[in-house]
């Protein structure tokens, strides 16, 4: 039953930030709980952006083993990493402040999303077409970062090296705001197109004859799924296999096709699931080394799986 699915995450989500905010605890609450609490909000904002995007990414592409990292987000965080390194130095990059780095990599994001709808959506509705610009796009950006890394002393490469996966020990509280803001917003605004979503994961031309636009519903659900991704991404830094390994979960579990259901379904598992495997690997295990590392291997799995199992005839 979907209740029953929605119920049963909810409680796991509950049980998690539970285990998160209290397990180990020693001294001052008042000080442990603020901590964790931000630690804990910036978990479950990510993941309910990625669950998000990753979802409605792939109803609108019709096919579930894509993710909205296909489109080169990743490569293109990664560039602006390199080039500011580049460009200014260790010393110059360190002594940026937190908001102008945010600003610039979400407005240079949204930026390029802009250019390849425009340039690929405006030729006509060709989603095929759209993936495999950004695929081309995220191999070009790949080979600009590269090439940029070969020339930056290999002492300041440190720098990029560590922003380029993401993290959660040194989110910015005034930023980590901002994109809450931004995720409540833009997940209310995804989810009132819950019915619209519905239609649209039937095809381009079963929507066309329902009387649906589907060229312009993708076009504003798509600029949806990249201010999520953007703001995400320039919060902690990229996530590639995460949201494939979430919308996996959610689909076999949800017992419906209804977006009403599968949003919220999504966002309560990836925050669920990033919550409890950053309790085991910092209260538990007590290991210093990011969770997403395990994580994106576990999607990266799963990606093969989808990509290899064999439908039965």
């Amino acid at each position: 039953m979907p209740s029953r699915a929605l119920i049963l995450a909810g409680a796991a989500y509950a049980a998690s930030a539970l285990a998160f905010l209290t397990l180990g605890a020693r001294g001052d609450w008042g000080f442990l709980l603020l901590f964790r609490g931000e630690k804990l909000l910036a978990l479950s904002t990510v993941g309910a952006a990625v669950a998000l995007s990753t979802l409605v990414f792939q109803t609108i592409t019709g096919n579930r083993i894509l993710t909205p990292a296909i489109m080169g987000f990743d490569a293109l965080y990664v560039m602006i990493q390199t080039a500011l390194v580049f460009l200014l130095g260790g010393v110059g990059f360190a002594s940026l402040g937190a908001l102008p780095v945010f600003a610039l990599e979400t407005a240079l994001m949204v930026a390029a999303a802009t250019g390849l709808f425009t340039f690929v959506m405006g030729r006509g509705d060709d989603m095929n077409r759209l993936v495999l610009t950004g695929i081309v796009f995220g191999i070009l950006l790949r080979s600009l970062s590269a090439l940029m890394a070969r020339m930056i002393d290999p002492s300041e490469y440190a720098y990029v090296q560590a922003a380029s996966y993401a993290r959660f020990t040194n989110v910015d509280g005034d930023l980590l705001w901002i994109a809450v803001a931004v995720v409540l917003a833009v997940g209310a605004l995804v989810l009132a197109q819950a019915r619209r979503l519905d239609v649209l994961a039937l095809g381009r031309a079963t929507a066309l004859t329902l009387g649906v636009a589907h060229e312009r519903a993708a076009r504003r659900l798509m600029w949806l799924v990249t201010l999520l991704v953007a703001v995400s991404t320039a919060l902690v830094g990229p996530i590639v296999f995460f949201g494939l390994l979430v919308s996996a979960v959610t689909y076999q579990i949800a017992g419906t096709w209804r977006h009403a259901v599968l949003l919220p379904l999504s966002a309560l598992i990836a925050a669920a699931l990033l919550v409890a495997s950053q309790t085991l690997f910092e209260r538990v295990l007590s290991l210093q080394s990011s969770v997403f590392v395990v994580i994106e291997a576990l999607g990266g799995l799963v990606f093969l799986y989808l990509v290899l199992r064999r439908t039965p005839r």
